[in-house]
């Protein structure tokens, strides 16, 4: 048993919770995202099927290598709205994995909104 619990776990404590409550479909897939300490990565999940609809990361991109990770994620954000927009989803449920609403969770969800999406 953990005595001391670190950041990492409380986070992963709060994601089950969340996770317990939200459940993505193929209408209204939840949209995950997962931030490292550089990226961000967000997906479009189907939890009935168990699969990933869509999946994109702010890596790859060369255009954003001069801005900011906050800048970074809200772009991320608008590319995956407009992505979904093309495969028919204009809704999801916004599963925040256990992170704080602040940051560049909050400008992936800004971005997703501006893209297009309905949380």
């Amino acid at each position: 048993m953990i005595t001391h619990a670190t950041r990492q776990y409380k986070r992963v404590m709060r994601h089950r919770r969340i996770r317990a409550m939200i459940q993505g479909t193929v209408k209204r897939p939840r949209f995950s995202v997962y931030r490292s300490h550089k990226h961000i990565m967000l997906q479009l999940i189907d939890d009935e099927k168990g699969k990933t609809l869509l999946g994109i990361s702010d890596r790859g991109s060369k255009k954003t290598k001069a801005r900011t990770k906050s800048q970074r994620a809200f772009e991320a954000g608008k590319l995956l709205a407009q992505k979904a927009k093309t495969k028919g989803i204009e809704s999801v449920v916004f599963d925040r994995g256990g992170y704080k609403y602040h940051g560049r969770v909050a400008k992936a969800a800004e971005g997703a909104r501006e893209g297009g999406l309905k949380f």
